[in-house]
């Protein structure tokens, strides 16, 4: 089974740090090409910084990282090992650094650095791609609260809900999982619920 993580779009996030600037901005890629270009458009855009320091991270494919002109070990390392952390490919990160006039050490600059990818990170958002069985199950007002649960409990999306005379419950299910969640929902609704298995989908649905 084929699963990996991407980041769901673009993501920025900015704070300060002993009045030096720190812009973070994390975008999700195809290719070394694309990085590479999104590096270039960011050292141009912030041309006037002492710092464009990057990170990338392709699937079946290239990790590179730079800490253009920092300490050697306390950016791109740093910034490269959040995206580690969490398993995600296809993500091209830069974080740009406006001096302050303060030196922030080693330790304070890959905190730094560290936190700039980190903040950027999670205003993208993670997903997972990855095969799922389309699932649609009619149900009732009363169950509809539980049989979500049990979605989440199979590590399953819930995608739609219709409300009607009843409900029906439109999600997402992992491949491999598929035929116990059927079984499952079958047994806790004592037969009244039978979830229909609709399709295939492989695509990248977000987690947070």
């Amino acid at each position: 089974m084929t699963e990996y993580y991407i980041p769901t779009g673009p993501g920025e996030a900015e704070f300060t740090e002993k009045r030096s600037r720190f812009l973070g901005h994390v975008r999700r890629v195809e290719s070394e090409e694309e990085a590479k270009a999104f590096i270039a458009e960011m050292k141009k855009k912030y041309y006037d910084a002492r710092h464009n320091c990057w990170c990338y991270i392709i699937r079946d494919g290239a990790e590179r990282y730079s800490d253009d002109g920092e300490p050697q070990g306390t950016a791109g390392i740093p910034m490269l090992e959040v995206f580690r952390r969490e398993g995600l490919c296809n993500v091209v990160c830069v974080v740009t650094r406006y001096f302050g006039g303060v030196l922030l050490g080693a330790g304070g600059l890959l905190r730094a650095y560290t936190k700039s990818a980190k903040d950027a990170l999670d205003a993208a958002g993670v997903s997972v791609v990855r095969r799922w069985v389309e699932a649609e199950l009619p149900c009732s007002y009363s169950l509809a609260e539980r049989l979500k649960l049990e979605v989440a409990a199979f590590d399953g999306i819930v995608t739609d809900m219709d409300y009607a005379a009843s409900v029906t419950i439109r999600a997402l299910v992992p491949e491999e999982r598929a035929e116990d969640f059927r079984a499952r929902i079958f047994d806790l609704s004592a037969g009244a619920v039978t979830a229909a298995l609709t399709g295939e989908a492989f695509r990248a649905v977000p987690l947070k």
